[in-house]
């Protein structure tokens, strides 16, 4: 059962620039769930963005919400019909409920399902609350045993690894291929983590600043190039580009940056609206332009990999505080100057 001398600590955004450290009541989980004593949560540029400007897209905050997606931990509290993992095993957390609202998608697909839903996340009202709370109750479905010998620090980093291993699958085969990051911040370095284990033979990053190409070339690119040198990037020519800036600037970069024939995955979410991009460019070099949204179940094979040693995301993770000084972790999160992942730790 969960410690109840503990206090049920939680980080909860009320609206632009409102962000709480608050205590919340225990959880009272559904037969169905279990209830998950969280250890470390990693926040998310969509965590900054609900801080920052009370919304992510079209999905705008219209009331509290426990923030946070990026969390692991350890059973404290088994659910009641018998699902799922027993007390005392160490978790992490596929954030995502799949959606049965109307509409088509691939069946093998089920990231693409309508009416999805992603903790902490204001996409649906009544919000679907968030894991950045020292308790939470969760569905068990959600829930993925660590493999023996990998840690909850370790693991920390899996659900955003998660998102740029999606990435590079759908970039296909990379193996023996050159490859292009486009921006380097979390999700960025992490690509080039994942397209080292996926086999590329070659992989370059391109950012801003300096602190994200240092944990790039740690995690496994051969070199980096600053995303002002124009020239550079266009004598890159990769067979695959991960972009992953989420800006029509880096967009245009990896349109620029591609082979002729390549293809230019877009990891990174751009602002809702109309984007400035290099159409033209891209349909005489005739790319394949693929979006990549969240992942399917690849949390299982990041999980194998950080428990082998083949993914290597130690350098990623920067910074470390107690969700007590959680608006002292998010104002360093949002500088990407300075901070790579930033996580709490509960």
């Amino acid at each position: 059962m969960t410690n109840a001398t503990q206090p049920n600590t939680a980080v909860v955004v009320h609206g632009a620039g409102d962000l709480r450290v608050e205590e919340l009541p225990a959880p009272t989980p559904r037969p169905n769930e279990a209830v998950v004593t969280v250890a470390f949560g990693g926040i998310c540029g969509s965590d900054l963005h609900y801080w920052r400007s009370g919304a992510v897209g079209e999905s705008i905050l219209r009331e509290p919400m426990v923030l946070g997606h990026e969390v692991v931990g350890t059973i404290s509290a088994a659910a009641s019909d018998g699902s799922g993992p027993a007390v005392g095993t160490t978790v992490a957390v596929h954030p995502a409920t799949t959606g049965t609202a109307l509409g088509r998608y691939p069946a093998d697909r089920p990231n693409l399902a309508p009416g999805t839903t992603y903790l902490g996340s204001a996409a649906l009202l009544p919000h679907t609350q968030g894991g950045f709370a020292r308790h939470t109750a969760l569905p068990t479905r959600m829930l993925r045993p660590l493999p023996a010998g990998l840690s909850l620090r370790d693991a920390a980093l899996a659900e955003p690894a998660a998102v740029a291993l999606h990435g590079v699958h759908r970039a296909g085969d990379v193996i023996g291929k050159r490859a292009l990051v486009v921006g380097a911040g979390p999700i960025g370095a992490l690509a080039v983590a994942a397209l080292r284990l996926a086999g590329a033979a070659e992989i370059v990053a391109v950012d801003l600043q300096e602190l994200p190409l240092r944990i790039a070339r740690e995690v496994g690119a051969d070199r980096t190039i600053h995303a002002a040198d124009v020239d550079a990037i266009d004598a890159v020519e990769a067979d695959v580009v991960i972009e992953s800036s989420g800006n029509h600037h880096g967009l245009s970069s990896a349109v620029r940056g591609a082979a002729r024939g390549g293809s230019v995955v877009m990891v990174g979410l751009l602002p809702t609206g109309p984007q400035p991009a290099l159409v033209s460019l891209a349909i005489t070099k005739e790319l394949d332009l693929r979006g990549s949204f969240r992942f399917v179940d690849e949390i299982t094979e990041v999980l194998a990999a950080l428990a082998d040693g083949s993914l290597a995301v130690g350098p990623v993770a920067t910074h470390e505080f107690s969700v007590d000084d959680a608006l002292d972790a998010f104002a360093t999160a949002a500088d990407s100057s300075a901070s790579g992942k930033v996580l709490l730790r509960f």
